[in-house]
């Protein structure tokens, strides 16, 4: 990642702090022991609740990325959007323990209307809240309800500095509506002189754009953005390789073998993080192990119909567990994983 303010970083980070309470710090200890003990022992424990979780406002999206299922409109589950009083039921239940909330999954959120609603809801409860979004839709009135609803980070994806590396992979995307609309959070933040959303530029590196990864950095800091991240793109069938693989080693997930066939870079060790402090639950109430699950092929249970306590230590979550701290490279959504392949800019 790439600061442009170090002052933007130390105020983001205080921000998230201030969101905490006795009993929140109380319960993320609680789950990273049980966590350290299982990885000890190869024996799922769990105490706790999710320290964060990922709520998916819609699988709905303007654009057509080709990696992306919302985006190719391949998914095999139902589709949707997040009702709102589905929503604050949810966020009653975890508020006294939840620090952090990623309110994405697929799709692209500002197509849900009660959107920055639900947002301003869950900033009530002391939740620190997230999103990622492809810019289209930050008109000055919905950039002005978006730093009014209490965002407290806003991810933006623009993956090239000209329209042409932009739109061979965000197909159906104009970049000058991207900028338009990062310009227009970035104005009326100054404007209402808060200093949230914490703002960020999130670049994923294809074979493209990434020559472009120094303009991206120079456009960020012009238009007043906190943050620039670049992210190795995902491919679903890696192994014969792909045009999107970029050729710089440090902005590829993969890399090619003596064979000729390429492998993921990083090495799956027999445990995850995630399935310990965090979880997805998908616009129709179901809870799955994480973000990598883009179909919910793995479902957990759902909180329409069990609460969420008696689902988080269920034998469905603990057989996944187990079979994770045994051999996690069985388990078909942990194939791809970018854990330990983050690029740093």
């Amino acid at each position: 990642m790439y600061y442009l303010c170090p002052m933007g970083k130390l105020t983001d980070s205080l921000n998230m702090a201030s969101k905490l309470s006795p009993y929140k710090i109380w319960n993320g200890s609680k789950v990273l022991f049980s966590y350290q003990l299982s990885r000890i022992t190869g024996t799922p424990n769990h105490m706790g609740l999710p320290v964060s979780i990922s709520f998916e406002p819609t699988t709905s999206c303007n654009l057509r990325c080709p990696q992306c299922p919302s985006g190719l409109r391949q998914f095999t589950r139902d589709t949707g959007m997040l009702k709102s009083d589905f929503f604050k039921e949810v966020i009653d239940e975890f508020a006294r323990h939840l620090a952090y909330l990623t309110f994405y999954f697929q799709g692209e959120p500002y197509l849900n209307p009660g959107f920055l609603e639900m947002v301003k809801y869950a900033s009530s409860k002391r939740i620190y809240t997230a999103t990622s979004t492809n810019a289209h839709y930050l008109t000055p009135e919905v950039a002005k309800k978006t730093v009014e609803s209490g965002l407290d980070r806003l991810i933006i994806s623009i993956d090239g500095t000209t329209q042409e590396t932009y739109s061979s992979y965000r197909i159906g995307g104009k970049l000058d509506k991207v900028l338009e609309g990062a310009k227009n959070v970035a104005e009326w933040k100054r404007k209402l002189k808060s200093k949230t959303p914490h703002l960020i530029f999130q670049f994923l590196v294809v074979k493209a754009n990434e020559h472009q990864v120094p303009e991206v950095k120079a456009l960020a800091k012009e238009i007043g953005i906190d943050e620039v991240r670049l992210k190795t793109v995902q491919i679903y069938d890696y192994e014969n390789g792909s045009p999107l693989i970029p050729e710089q080693q440090k902005y590829s997930r993969y890399k090619m073998d003596a064979s000729g066939k390429y492998a993921i870079k990083n090495k799956l060790l027999n445990h995850c993080w995630r399935m310990w402090n965090s979880c997805v639950i998908t616009w129709d109430g179901n809870v799955v192990p994480c973000c990598f699950d883009k179909d919910a092929s793995h479902p957990m249970g759902n909180v329409k119909e069990q609460p969420f306590k008696q689902l988080w230590n269920n034998d469905n979550y603990r057989r996944f567990r187990q079979s994770l701290l045994k051999s996690r490279k069985e388990i078909d959504i942990c194939k791809n994983c970018t854990e330990g392949t983050k690029v740093w800019g």
